[in-house]
């Protein structure tokens, strides 16, 4: 494929952006080459300025459950645009879609809609360390929930990706109160939260892990975070900045029958839009200004475009009985068709299958935490990457990140593509 004008792009904006680009992972750092500009997307396939179509698995990154230029969230925005594009005022479509979203999630009574996940799980952090009283939080190595300092202790995704787990401009203050332990060992959590005890305020998750590929939580892990929190007045926030919505109409809470104190939500719930939220029982949402005194505020939070893209998502995935059956199955045929295509060529790998989450690691042994995602060949990857590249189908520029299936998807595209695994495997 020729990529002439986005080579271009890139070195026009290179000269005025930092890297070139608005979000690390963008840049192709990890995998080499020049990263491709988007034109336009519809349904399944996003088309670059040199008008090549790929097949896309990254979906803006989550939100594009059911497809690019989804129709009814493409009327909401334009019919909300002629209206005018922000008050600064509380609007009546805001209730609207707290009411939708509280009634589709378990265990959550209010919801506040803030600008991105970065802002949702800032916010919950806040809320948290506000309600118990408490300073210090436990994240997992690779989990990444945002910019904020609070999270940029050993963040997956980008933040691997680029060799800065550790990012400066992250006080030794602020890292002191973050307390790492590793996903899905249930006893190096237990053997944190002993050695604090009582300064505690929130253990923060994503709930099946996106940003260091896709890894869900083994048996027992996610039920054993509850008890554990319970047991020392710990409050337990879900990250599913990726999985609201997505992997259930109520999320991760709802798939694994876990619940979570405080949720935080991104992606899919603005459709496409710049929208984060987060959500809890009123006894802890009532610490929030203006109720309480939890400060948190924005002035576009809420934005009118925003909401409505959003409240037309979820109304369509509400509405939709069979949307997760469908996603999953989808999924598993595109598993076990590379499967297939990679055992056939004898390639060393392992995929990773949750609902429509999946990746492909290039890995000897299991992949279940941080450590053994970071053990995968990753210039195994790279040439993965530009093979898929070429024959049409954008994946995620990063071995550290999952694959996203929209219900716009095909099973020709499925096939497209497990037949490029097929030959690309023959190469690796």
């Amino acid at each position: 494929m020729l990529y002439q004008r986005s080579s271009a792009l890139f070195k026009a904006a290179q000269e005025v952006i930092p890297g070139g680009v608005n979000s690390p992972v963008r840049a192709f750092n990890a995998v080499g080459g020049t990263p491709i500009f988007a034109k336009s997307a519809k349904g399944a396939y996003v088309y670059d300025e040199d008008g090549n179509r790929f097949i896309d698995y990254i979906n803006s990154w989550g939100p594009m459950l059911l497809g690019h230029a989804f129709p009814p969230v493409v009327d909401a925005v334009v019919e909300k645009t002629k209206q005018g594009t922000s008050f600064g005022m509380p609007t009546a479509i805001e209730t609207e879609i707290a009411e939708l979203a509280v009634s589709m999630v378990p265990n959550i009574d209010k919801i506040r809609f803030v600008n991105s996940g970065t802002e949702a799980c800032m916010s919950a952090i806040r809320l948290a360390r506000g309600y118990t009283k408490r300073d210090k939080i436990i994240k997992f190595s690779g989990c990444y929930h945002g910019h904020s300092d609070s999270f940029l202790i050993a963040a997956g995704s980008g933040a691997v990706t680029f060799g800065t787990p550790n990012s400066p401009g992250v006080t030794e203050g602020t890292a002191k109160d973050t307390l790492l332990a590793r996903y899905n060992d249930l006893d190096n959590v237990k053997t944190l939260v002993e050695g604090n005890k009582d300064e505690i305020a929130a253990i923060i998750i994503e709930p099946v892990a996106g940003n260091m590929g896709c890894i869900p939580p083994v048996d027992g892990f996610l039920e054993g975070l509850r008890a554990l929190c319970d047991a020392h007045n710990i409050l337990l926030i879900f990250d599913e900045v990726m999985t609201g919505f997505r992997l259930a109409k109520g999320g991760v809470q709802e798939l694994m029958q876990v619940d979570a104190d405080i949720v935080c939500f991104g992606k899919v719930v603005g459709g496409g839009l710049p929208v984060g939220a987060f959500a809890a029982r009123n006894e802890i949402m009532n610490h929030l200004a203006p109720l309480g005194p939890v400060y948190q505020a924005g002035t576009l939070s809420g934005n009118p475009l925003a909401i409505a893209a959003g409240l037309a998502m979820l109304k369509s995935i509400h509405a939709d009985a069979d949307l997760m059956t469908r996603l999953e199955a989808k999924t598993k045929y595109l598993h076990e068709g590379m499967a297939q295509a990679l055992d056939k060529n004898n390639v060393t790998y392992t995929i990773n299958r949750i609902g429509s989450m999946i990746s492909v690691h290039f890995a000897e042994t299991a992949v279940t935490d941080f450590d053994s995602a970071a053990e995968g060949n990753n210039e195994t990857f790279k040439a993965f990457f530009h093979g898929m590249l070429d024959r049409g189908i954008y994946i995620a520029p990063s071995a550290f990140e999952t694959w996203f299936i929209t219900d716009a998807l095909s099973y020709e595209d499925l096939n497209e593509t497990i037949a490029a695994v097929e030959d690309i495997a023959k190469t690796l």
